[in-house]
């Protein structure tokens, strides 16, 4: 038996005016309630049954009852802006299912009947104006729940199907919404929005990574272990080497094994006097990631012969620490070598994020652009978690996300930008807040110091085990 749904609040072809219906009953309310009491003195004292028009002027103070009914007007205009003021979220719903009906009618997503026409002024003449008629408005839901929109929309195979079943672009730009997630169920569709994605930025405090994901918003997350390696793309002051700083940090936290690799000899190579495998010369990040590569190789070897292992499991299975190749200005890298060396590098590129997933060997490249060029061999399309940080032009948003029906809006807001989780949906997103005057070589330097006592503690407890033996 079906679990009862709510679906949410119909969208009917009424709604097109809701906005203007709901202030005008809420507003109605409050006048005749204001007027009434301003007036209950005199509604009280007069005879009802005897009275007549001409004894309204006698009985009555008529200049009293225009002012009391401009005074009405006025509480009723300032209850409305009150309710709008506290109760926004109402409010905004409203506005939203008028926009919904509105959508459907002004692109005519419902089914007519015949039309039928209209009397003119003089009932004899008849008019050449005609009215249509709604035979069958679609069904749709609408319904708002912790801060997200769920919008349903029945799909019963007729002409108006397909953009029903592609709504994401009208979705975002005309409610001013995220698309979070677009599901097909059982006879329907369901939208998933947020509306202020900017409420759910978090700061570097509560970035964590745990079970095998890592949280970068209030609700979104990378979750490397089934959607492994990531691509971030951004010019420059678009907040990219803050966002790479406070994705080592958390890693730092979960003991997991960091490789960094910065050819420019930036910000990245600062951390190499706190952490041993930071890089920045060319034969040395040549060098790493070939060992990264054969690391990759032989854990994948030995964890078939170790205790516990189960096929279809990965490393955490078996309690292995995940490591990750942390490669930034990728493309700058490529356009340092020959074309030997680049064959070379594309070759182990393309084994890790082919093959790193079940041993726990992610990638973490980073670039101003993806060129085709320097990921090729379907190497791209490897990357689960993609995220565009900063102004980008048409093409840049092409290359990370491919040709896609969405519509990308710039904000000057350093760390924000879109992403695809993986899921097939791109979304506005907002890198962590890094307070001001923060030090990340600090706070890196005082994990790394910390995850080594814990590494050297952990030896001469095995030693010292051996020797009991």
């Amino acid at each position: 038996m079906k679990h009862f749904r709510y679906r949410g609040k119909r969208i009917r072809s009424s709604d097109k005016d809701l906005m203007f219906r709901s202030a005008c009953c809420a507003a109605l309310q409050v006048f005749f309630a204001a007027f009434t009491l301003l007036n209950l003195k005199t509604i009280l004292q007069t005879d009802w049954h005897r009275l007549s028009m001409l004894d309204i002027g006698v009985h009555w103070n008529v200049p009293y009852l225009l002012f009391s009914g401009i005074v009405s007007a006025a509480i009723a205009a300032a209850v409305l802006v009150l309710l709008y003021r506290l109760f926004p979220d109402t409010v905004r719903q409203l506005r939203h299912r008028q926009k919904l009906a509105r959508m459907v009618l002004e692109n005519q997503w419902y089914e007519q009947a015949e039309r039928t026409k209209q009397d003119g002024f003089f009932r004899d003449l008849p008019s050449p104006d005609t009215k249509p008629k709604i035979a069958r408005f679609p069904r749709m839901y609408y319904r708002m729940e912790n801060g997200l929109l769920y919008f349903l929309v029945e799909i019963t195979m007729g002409k108006y199907q397909e953009p029903l079943l592609h709504l994401e672009p009208k979705l975002e730009s005309g409610l001013y919404c995220e698309l979070i997630s677009r599901e097909l169920r059982d006879g329907y569709v369901e939208y998933t929005l947020l509306y202020d994605m900017v409420a759910n930025r978090i700061p570097i405090s509560e970035v964590k990574a745990e079970n095998g994901r890592l949280r970068l918003m209030k609700n979104i997350w990378w979750e490397y272990d089934t959607l492994p390696h990531m691509l971030i793309a951004g010019g420059t002051g678009g907040g990219k080497t803050y966002f790479i700083l406070t994705i080592i940090q958390a890693f730092l936290q979960t003991g997991a094994v960091l490789h960094i690799l910065d050819p420019k000899n930036a910000d990245l190579a600062d951390l190499s006097a706190v952490l041993p495998e930071v890089y920045c010369r060319k034969e040395d990040i040549a060098a790493c990631v070939s060992r990264f590569c054969d690391g990759m190789m032989q854990r994948s070897e030995s964890m078939k012969s170790m205790q516990g292992y189960k096929t279809g499991e990965n490393y955490a299975y078996l309690g292995l620490e995940p490591h990750f190749l942390i490669f930034d200005e990728y493309v700058a890298f490529m356009e340092m070598l020959n074309t030997r060396e680049r064959e070379d590098v594309l070759n182990k590129l393309k084994q890790i994020v082919m093959l790193g997933r079940q041993a726990g060997y992610f990638l973490i490249l980073a670039c101003q652009r993806p060129d085709a060029k320097y990921l090729g061999d379907g190497i791209r399309d490897q990357f689960n978690f993609r995220v565009a940080l900063g102004r980008m032009s048409e093409l840049g948003y092409s290359m990370m996300f491919g040709e896609v029906k969405k519509e990308f809006f710039f904000k000057n807001v350093k760390g924000r930008g879109y992403a695809d989780t993986g899921k097939g949906v791109i979304t506005e997103f907002y890198t962590p807040v890094v307070p001001k005057g923060y030090d990340f070589l600090r706070e890196i330097g005082t994990l790394a110091a910390g995850q080594k006592q814990v590494c050297s503690d952990k030896d001469i407890m095995e030693d010292l085990q051996c020797m009991t033996k």
